[in-house]
C-alpha cells in the first residue's frame, strides 16, 4: 500500500474513533416479508406472473403437459428461419425448435458463438431458474439448460420455456433457489427504453420479443 494512500487511511480512522459515541445504535426493524403468501405454482401465482408479463408487453402461452409443449414453442417461434438453443435443452423443446425446417444451432457444439454469429441468428429458446410473479421477473443462471448469458441477449426473439412448479410469488422466495455466485440474468419483458423523449424504444439492449411457454 502506498504511504500517501496508507496516510489518508490513517486519519479517516482517526476521524471515525474521534467522532464515535459511546451511546448504542437504536436496533433497526427488519420486518422483512421473507415468505410468500401463496405456494409456488399456485394458481395465485400464475395468474399474477401472466398479468405482469403481458403488462410488460411479453407474450405467454400456457400448455397443460408436455405434449402440447412442442407445438407452443413451434408458434412462439412462428416465422423464424434460425434459432440457437443450449446443449442441456430438453428433447420436446428442441424438436419444437427444429419444426418448420429450422436451423437449429446448439451453442458450445464444437465452441461458442461469437456475438457476430449470434446476431445472425432470428431467436433463442432457452429454460429459467425461477420466475417471480409479484415483480414478473425470469432468473436465468446459467444452468445447462439455459446456456451462456451471451445468447440470452443477441438474437431478437427470446422464448423462455418456464415450468409452473418454478414460479414462486416473492423476491425472497425467488432469491433463495439462486446460487450465490451463479451469473444471474433478470428478465422483466422484452428489452426497452424511453430515454429519448419518452418514446419507447423495444430492442435496444436486448431482445425485443420476449415469449413465455409455461408449462403445467
Amino acid at each position: 500500500m502506498s504511504s500517501s494512500r496508507t496516510a489518508m487511511l490513517n486519519r479517516i480512522r482517526a476521524a471515525v474513533a474521534a467522532g464515535a459515541s459511546d451511546v448504542p445504535a437504536e436496533p433497526i426493524p427488519r420486518g422483512y416479508q421473507r415468505v410468500g403468501t401463496h405456494p409456488a405454482g399456485s394458481d395465485h401465482v400464475l395468474e399474477l406472473l401472466v398479468d405482469r408479463l403481458v403488462d410488460y408487453k411479453a407474450k405467454v402461452t400456457v400448455v397443460d403437459a408436455d405434449g402440447d409443449l412442442e407445438t407452443a414453442v413451434d408458434a412462439a417461434l412462428d416465422v423464424s428461419r434460425s434459432v440457437v438453443v443450449p446443449a442441456a435443452l430438453d428433447p420436446i423443446t428442441r424438436a419444437g425448435c427444429a419444426a418448420r425446417d429450422r436451423t437449429v444451432v446448439v451453442d458450445g457444439e464444437p465452441s461458442a458463438l461469437t456475438p457476430v454469429q449470434l446476431d445472425a441468428i432470428d431467436a433463442v429458446v432457452t429454460g429459467a431458474t425461477v420466475a417471480i410473479a409479484v415483480t414478473g421477473t425470469i432468473i436465468l443462471s446459467g444452468r445447462p439448460d439455459e446456456g451462456r448469458r451471451a445468447i440470452s441477449l443477441v438474437p431478437d426473439l427470446l422464448v423462455v420455456v418456464l415450468p409452473l412448479a418454478r414460479i414462486v410469488e416473492t423476491v425472497p422466495d425467488g432469491l433463495r433457489l439462486l446460487s450465490p455466485t451463479a451469473p444471474l440474468t433478470m428478465i422483466s419483458g422484452p428489452s426497452a427504453t424511453s430515454d429519448i423523449e419518452l418514446s419507447r424504444v423495444e430492442g435496444v439492449h436486448g431482445p425485443r420479443t420476449l415469449h413465455v411457454v409455461i408449462v403445467r
